[in-house]
């Protein structure tokens, strides 16, 4: 027996995905590119191959826009990665991502995005808050917190010299080799914890 035909509603629905899907895709690429400020709802919408209107419609604003590419992207691997190696995740896939069409450029995103002062910093606020949370319980320390702050200010500042500032030799650098390079010093910062000063 023959399958019935997609009905026009069935195929609709399926393209409105492939152009909400596509718009996300081309807004990650853009903020992780050019920041938050730096792509405009008009470019993200052409790079799509959509209308301005759609991207209004499935997102409401463009802050509602970077707040999905920020779910999907760090919110996702927050929630998917154990504590002890959200660290080396994070790292390995901001080492791995520079390139567009990469799936996950959150930290990218982050990087070029934070520090606006309005509703887009405050999901990315939100975002490195659940990381520092996080982090901060690893180590069992009463500076938790700072420790966890440290490692941070580390993760962001490796984030903007390599993608933001192409700082060499830190931009073109193996990832491995980097990863393994922090993820072997940062383990002190975890393991002393019970050599506080008192």
């Amino acid at each position: 027996m023959a399958e019935a035909p997609e009905s026009p509603v069935g195929e609709r629905r399926r393209d409105a995905a492939a152009t909400r899907r596509r718009l996300l895709d081309a807004a990650r690429d853009l903020f992780a590119e050019r920041g938050y400020e730096g792509a405009t709802v008009r470019e993200i919408a052409e790079r799509a191959g959509a209308n301005q209107a759609l991207l209004f419609r499935y997102f409401g604003s463009k802050q509602g826009l970077l707040t999905e590419v920020v779910a999907q992207g760090g919110l996702e691997q927050f929630r998917a990665t154990a504590p002890e190696e959200l660290f080396e995740t994070a790292l390995r896939s901001m080492l791995t991502s520079s390139a567009a069409g990469t799936a996950d450029r959150s930290l990218e995103v982050y990087l070029r995005s934070i520090g606006r002062g309005d509703d887009a910093s405050g999901t990315l606020r939100e975002l490195g808050e659940r990381y520092q949370r996080a982090l901060a319980e690893l180590s069992g320390a009463k500076d938790g917190a700072l420790r966890a702050d440290l490692a941070m200010a580390w993760l962001l500042g490796i984030g903007l010299m390599r993608t933001v500032v192409a700082r060499e030799p830190l931009a073109s650098a193996d990832p491995d080799t980097v990863c393994r390079l922090v993820v072997d010093t940062l383990d002190h910062l975890w393991s002393d914890a019970d050599r506080e000063a008192p």
